[in-house]
């Protein structure tokens, strides 16, 4: 098991759509040059990816573009009653984003066996 520390003042939280105490955690580590994504699952860290700070230009212009793609409701967080939209709102007026392909990845993809997680009381 990886170095467990406290979640930096810098940071946020997000949720799962789907519920179920699913979390995404998204912290800064300046002292490591690094930015760090981790899944969580009520108590429990799934995953976790360290992301260098160089990266973040780009991952901030990928989601700009999403933002943009999503429409005028999504930049403003759904409608004046707070709810975001439905899919049916969503796919009629969003058009697809392009993706651009950096590689083939097919070959690469491999059913891991499922390990038991240890647990730290």
């Amino acid at each position: 098991m990886g170095e467990v520390l406290p979640m930096p003042s810098f940071g946020d939280l997000f949720t799962d759509l789907r519920g179920e105490d699913r979390t995404l955690r998204i912290s800064y580590h300046p002292d490591r040059g690094a930015v760090v994504l981790s899944l969580w699952s009520g108590s429990l860290c799934r995953g976790s990816f360290r992301m260098p700070t160089d990266d973040l230009g780009r991952l901030l212009a990928l989601l700009t573009d999403m933002r943009s793609a999503a429409g005028p409701d999504a930049t403003a967080g759904g409608d004046a009653t707070g709810s975001a939209p439905t899919a049916d709102e969503t796919t009629a007026t969003a058009p697809a984003p392009s993706v651009e392909r950096t590689g083939d990845v097919s070959a690469h993809r491999v059913a891991l066996p499922i390990q038991p997680v240890p647990r730290v009381a």
